[in-house]
């Protein structure tokens, strides 16, 4: 988000950019320094709004969690929201969705409402895999230009988790279906995902999946990590 705004500022003579940026207490506001340093370059066109959870104010409104209500109130006072262009959501899961349930209902497009979770609860249940099992399903996965076959003695595990033991240089990062890094695309077959943080629904509609978090439906699944 940091370089995203630095970038904006510098390059986009007259962009405006208008940070709500959330913390416990202003000792741990991360990145104080560049940002300070951002708004004695850029004055006029850039606004840090801090928010504190855990630390009083002057002013109520910035005082607290940034939850539904807080966010909703902040675009009241702060920032009109027919005034912004793009909106950029980064943190938790249940900050960004709060943050977009509030913007769905001011009219925000959700084309323009980018966002990327870094956390969020409930990994879900691990699966015992007896890998001397007859396949389930049989995944076959082209990746660097070269095409894997892989047998799956349970549909249950992941694509990803199956994938990593014939091809440990397969993508991947948070296995939580949070970065994209191990995104492919389905190109026969069908699967599902159990959750999704990361792609748009433009790109589900492509056949884009995050291999981390699919699981075949049919007995043949070809997922191409190069395309």
């Amino acid at each position: 988000m940091l370089s995203l705004i630095g970038s904006a500022l510098g390059r986009e003579p007259l962009s405006r950019v208008t940070l709500v940026f959330g913390n416990r207490n202003a000792e741990s506001i991360m990145f104080l320094e560049e940002l300070e340093d951002l708004k004695n370059r850029y004055p006029a066109r850039f606004h840090l709004v801090t928010v504190l959870s855990r630390e009083e104010q002057d002013a109520e409104l910035f005082s607290g969690r940034l939850d539904a209500d807080r966010i909703r109130r902040i675009l009241e006072v702060v920032i009109p929201p027919a005034t912004v262009d793009e909106w950029y959501l980064c943190g938790p899961l249940g900050m960004v969705e709060a943050a977009q349930e509030v913007l769905a209902e001011v009219g925000a497009d959700a084309a323009h409402v980018h966002h990327e979770i870094f956390h969020a609860e409930d990994s879900g249940p691990s699966v015992v895999v007896d890998t001397s099992a007859p396949p389930e399903a049989v995944v076959t996965v082209t990746l660097d230009g070269r095409r894997t076959v892989v047998e799956m003695p349970t549909k249950a595990e992941s694509i990803l988790a199956a994938t990593l033991r014939a091809r440990p240089d397969a993508p991947y990062s948070c296995t939580g279906g949070m970065c994209g890094t191990c995104r492919a695309r389905v190109v026969d077959g069908e699967v599902t995902m159990t959750k999704n943080y990361a792609l748009e629904p433009d790109e589900i509609a492509k056949g884009i999946v995050l291999a981390c978090q699919a699981h075949p439906v049919t007995d043949r699944v070809t997922l191409d990590y190069d395309a």
